[in-house]
């Protein structure tokens, strides 16, 4: 897409219990607020293969779960992300490669496979990795109840919040924007303003940055 994206994409990502999927729609209104019109996708997408993803994620495992994981995301690069792009819109995806590093791997799966895996997604503009305190966020959990098999694992909250770390750091390698934003002590309104501060008006002008920028972490 180089030369053609005018847009700006923003992936959310963010271990479970962080609030994401709350935060995610308080960007939406408060977007809507400033008069700014934002694009909300999600991953799995709502094509018929996110939705058999969304069915079945907990009966799949390992590498043919990555494989279905990624084949999802290129279909969603193909029917929605390249075009909203290149029609200068700002595009939100709940969720997006952060989440892959992370949950496939906590479903073992190597880091180098995932990598080679997702090499040719369109890389975001924007990519917000959400995080807390492990113990906040199991509290979250239990409070909430169990919606994945992950949840049944103790240490999968603390495991969680450093492979965000560690996936904060290869996207900053991989030339990507990123913002890291700790929960534990704001609300979602809070945090949604910090994003919207960081979307720059639109469209942009087609050139691709050459810069490779550093985390930022509040």
């Amino acid at each position: 897409m180089t030369g053609e994206r005018t847009g700006f994409f923003v992936t959310i990502d963010g271990p479970s219990g962080v609030g994401k999927s709350t935060t995610v729609a308080d960007l939406n209104r408060h977007l809507t607020r400033q008069g700014v019109a934002a694009r909300m996708t999600t991953q799995p997408s709502a094509s018929d293969l996110g939705r058999f993803l969304r069915t079945n994620a907990d009966h799949l495992h390992g590498l043919a779960l990555a494989c279905l994981v990624a084949a999802n995301r290129y279909e969603h690069i193909d029917t929605e992300i390249t075009a909203a792009l290149r029609a200068g819109e700002l595009l939100v995806c709940d969720r997006y490669v952060a989440s892959t590093l992370v949950l496939q791997q906590l479903d073992g799966v190597p880091l180098d496979f995932l990598i080679a895996l997702n090499q040719h997604a369109v890389k975001p503009d924007l990519a917000v990795i959400l995080t807390a305190t492990p113990g906040l966020i199991a509290d979250r959990i239990t409070e909430r109840g169990i919606t994945h098999r992950f949840h049944r694992d103790p240490t999968a909250p603390g495991r969680e919040v450093e492979l965000y770390r560690d996936a904060a750091a290869f996207l900053t390698s991989w030339g990507v924007n990123v913002l890291v934003l700790d929960t534990s002590a704001a609300t979602p309104s809070e945090v949604a303003s910090r994003i919207a501060d960081a979307i720059p008006p639109l469209p942009l002008p087609s050139v691709a940055s050459t810069t490779n920028p550093t985390p930022q972490e509040t």
